[in-house]
């Protein structure tokens, strides 16, 4: 099996569990549609800064990204537990070509979501500027490749579901409320001002406000690079952590 073989069936396995999955389809679209029904519709008369809508739009993709890429580390664990990743931890192709595959095909549903939420947005009365699609698949690709990767270094040193599950729920609410997702980022204390910027979500969620509404508070190579940085970096951290697994 060549390596580039291994990787396309191993980025297609993970495309066809997802697709395979409707339940997880259809609960993939709760939580975000909860967020731009209530939490949008109920903030809109208070915000001043145009329309609540399409401010929390980007935030909102921005989470699906994120918390769906951040799961994708459970097929790590869940393959271990039944056995496959040991079958093919002992097939002629390397680690980092198995690590690749299960990001591509993490970061591949990942968008995927996004994108029924994005089709789904039009109907809430949000629009976004056409223009900007691409650029904000770009920002999309970033932040799904840099958390799958963040989600299967964790994996990698977990043995247990439930405490994958736990980990996740500790990282993914902070990350996402830091993000500005849900509050603009002018005029913070200081001291948030400090969180929103440690946090990277941030760099995906305002390149993508940027994209899609032209409303982004950093300029768009700032976003970009930092963004990039921290994706090389998670994919670099999870290719070391999963190779070194025994």
């Amino acid at each position: 099996m060549s390596e580039f073989t291994a990787l396309k069936v191993l980025w297609k396995r993970e495309l066809l569990r997802f697709i395979r999955a409707k339940s997880r389809i259809v609960g993939s679209l709760g939580m975000p549609l909860f967020f731009l029904l209530f939490l949008g519709t109920g903030l809109s008369s208070s915000f001043s800064q145009g329309n609540y809508m399409e401010f929390i739009a980007p935030g909102i993709i921005g989470m699906v990204l994120m918390f769906s890429s951040i799961a994708s580390g459970l097929t790590v664990i869940m393959d271990r537990q039944f056995g496959f990743l040991k079958e093919i931890l002992v097939a002629p192709v390397s680690r980092l070509v198995i690590v690749l595959g299960k990001t591509f095909g993490g970061a591949t549903t990942s968008i995927l979501q996004a994108a029924l939420i994005m089709l789904l947005m039009p109907f809430l009365g949000v629009t976004f500027n056409a223009t900007g699609f691409l650029t904000a698949l770009l920002f999309m690709i970033l932040i799904s490749l840099s958390f799958v990767a963040l989600g299967i270094a964790i994996a990698s040193k977990m043995e247990d579901m439930h405490g994958f599950q736990l980990v996740m729920n500790f990282l993914v609410m902070p990350l996402f409320f830091l993000s500005g997702a849900l509050f603009p980022l002018n005029n913070l204390p200081g001291w948030l001002k400090t969180l929103t910027l440690i946090d990277p979500l941030t760099y995906g969620v305002d390149g993508l406000r940027g994209a899609l509404t032209e409303s982004s508070v950093m300029p768009f190579w700032a976003d970009f690079t930092i963004l990039a940085l921290f994706c090389a970096v998670m994919l670099g951290i999870s290719a070391w952590l999963f190779t070194k697994k025994n």
